[in-house]
């Protein structure tokens, strides 16, 4: 009975170890917000800079699936290179060996109980006033993550695993096939983080065994080796249904990890020899060492630590020959090149947080407003072309536009959907709703430039002659709706709009509306004194009302990103 009790608290530390992170890494990167983008974006202008941010970020949010969403994203959206990409997720791999130093810290021989508890009653007043509800959703991750800690070296140490005769004859066993031994630890560590999806838990059973003097020293580094190589799997198993370019930069997380296994691997005793004797411990291959629990976390930590800063020093220097190597691995062909239906920035999945994803679905949905923009130079070609091959060409790539909105709608509402499902502040649930009706007014924007070609193509077919006037109304039209949608992506792309540029596009949207009134009583007018016949009357102002019709979609976005910014 006491010893399932004693496992069941086991699981249950680990449970509580990784939620904890969870959560302490989305209050990081809510308080971060969108620094983290534009720094990602920015701060990547040569490979060491790139290192430098990715080691940054991930430290800061404690994420390195974080990080390497975020790159892969702007590789695919192509505002990163792949070279870019590559030297971001080394730093990240840098960044990430932070975690395995709190965890040092929790899981040292002191008691942190007191600091603990004191944390969370911090933590729930805060989230509770809501004077800093971010400060107090990363205070309760990190009380979270130490008491798992804490209440795993505690049950470790009182379940006496290594007097435990199953467990340990298990690693007698198999610690003394030499390097057999750490291809199979490396092995189990790479099969467990991949299944656990996260790193942190299992560096932390390993730092729990090996500080009970169960598990051999360089057999936990073995597994830390592993753990480098799981996160990997996970990352290009992600990737799996992304563009080529997204993959690549998966692909080349993993080459990177794994060259750097293969040759710590080669040095692996010499290695862990230099660290212990930094720690003054006597290091003894497949043997348990008999010192104190802090310096054998400690040794652990400094092996992950010193492993990811090395093999990023080595492999700095050889970026562009990783990046031809993915890229002659992942070729593009004419089957495999991306689609424009594709979405650029959130096709990788979900952030690890439901904060930054908003970011990301910002960033697709101007995405959208770029390309129903693009069909209304498109819908103007169609109207002024006079060459049958070049009609038929231009009506068919707006009917092709029309089904990419109409799939962006669903990708990007089905996204923030899953977004919605997270851990959001009221502020940010409202600006999802907001983005919800935009996605659904720019798709209607397309359904609108789609019915105009229809309208064309109806005047085309049936050989409709417009006066010389009616082409200049239609051309005015044309005018004021580009200006209404220059506007709109403007403020899509800076997800923002200031009170003298709302004025302006409601005089302009005033504007279309008058002229699309003065334009339906003077056609009544032609109509009847035989100026053109019915049937060309009904088109034009078919015509004249959808231009009408996607001016108030246009302004309908504009609308909401104006809330937006009031909601602030």
């Amino acid at each position: 009975m006491l010893l399932a009790l004693q496992i069941i608290t086991l699981i249950g530390s680990v449970a509580m170890l990784m939620y904890g992170l969870k959560v302490m890494s989305e209050g990081l990167q809510k308080m971060a917000g969108s620094k983290l983008s534009n720094v990602l974006g920015t701060m990547t202008t040569n490979r060491f800079t790139g290192v430098l941010t990715g080691a940054f970020i991930t430290a800061a949010v404690q994420s390195s699936t974080a990080t390497s969403v975020m790159t892969v994203s702007f590789v695919s959206a192509g505002i990163l290179s792949l070279a870019q990409a590559i030297s971001v997720i080394m730093g990240a791999h840098i960044g990430t060996t932070f975690t395995a130093w709190i965890m040092v810290l929790g899981g040292g021989s002191f008691d942190l109980r007191l600091v603990i508890y004191t944390m969370i009653v911090l933590a729930v007043a805060l989230i509770y006033t809501k004077k800093n509800a971010t400060l107090g959703d990363f205070l309760i991750g990190l009380a979270l993550l130490l008491l798992g800690l804490t209440t795993l070296r505690i049950n470790a140490t009182e379940m006496h695993l290594d007097k435990m005769e199953p467990v340990r004859n298990f690693f007698i066993a198999t610690s003394s096939w030499g390097y057999g031994s750490y291809f199979l630890y490396l092995l189990i560590g790479a099969i467990l983080t991949f299944s656990v999806q996260s790193s942190a838990a299992i560096m932390a059973i390993t730092m729990t065994l090996c500080s009970t003097h169960v598990l051999p020293i360089d057999m936990g580094i073995a597994l830390i080796l592993g753990e480098n190589l799981g996160t990997t799997i996970t990352a290009n198993v992600v990737a799996l249904s992304a563009p080529t370019m997204a993959r690549r930069a998966a692909l080349a997380h993993f080459v990177s990890n794994l060259f750097g296994v293969i040759w710590v691997l080669c040095v692996l005793r010499y290695f862990v020899s230099a660290i212990c004797r930094l720690w003054g411990v006597e290091f003894t291959p497949g043997i348990p060492s008999d010192v104190s629990p802090d310096k054998l976390n400690a040794i652990l930590a400094t092996f992950h630590t010193g492993f990811n800063v090395t093999n990023t020093f080595i492999l700095i220097w050889f970026i562009p020959l990783i990046e031809k190597v993915v890229t002659r691995m992942l070729p593009s062909t004419p089957e495999q090149k991306d689609t424009e239906s594709q979405l650029r920035f959130i096709s990788a999945g979900l952030m690890s947080t439901s904060e930054l994803s908003i970011l990301q679905a910002w960033n697709e949905i101007h995405v959208f407003g770029v390309r129903t923009r693009r069909m209304i130079d498109m819908v103007s070609d169609l109207y002024h072309t006079t060459d049958e091959q070049d009609f038929v060409k231009i009506y068919s790539r707006i009917e092709k536009y029309e089904g990419i909105c109409d799939r962006m709608e669903v990708e990007i509402a089905g996204y923030l959907n899953q977004v919605a499902d997270g851990r959001l502040s009221d502020q940010s649930k409202r600006e999802v709703h907001k983005m919800l009706r935009i996605v659904s007014e720019l798709e209607s924007v397309g359904d609108a430039n789609f019915n105009l070609s229809r309208y064309i193509s109806y005047r085309h077919r049936d050989n409709l002659k417009y006066t010389e006037e009616q082409n200049r109304n239609i051309e005015m039209m044309e005018s004021l709706l580009a200006q209404a949608a220059n506007k709109m992506v403007e403020a899509l792309d800076k997800v923002h709009i200031s009170d003298n540029e709302f004025v302006e596009m409601m005089s302009l949207e005033s504007e279309i509306n008058n002229f699309r009134d003065d334009l339906k009583a003077e056609n009544t007018i032609n109509v009847t004194g035989h100026v053109y016949d019915y049937l060309t009357g009904v088109n034009y102002m078919d015509t004249i009302s959808e231009f009408e019709k996607m001016g108030d979609y246009i302004i309908n976005v504009e609308e909401a990103i104006y809330e937006k910014k009031h909601d602030k």
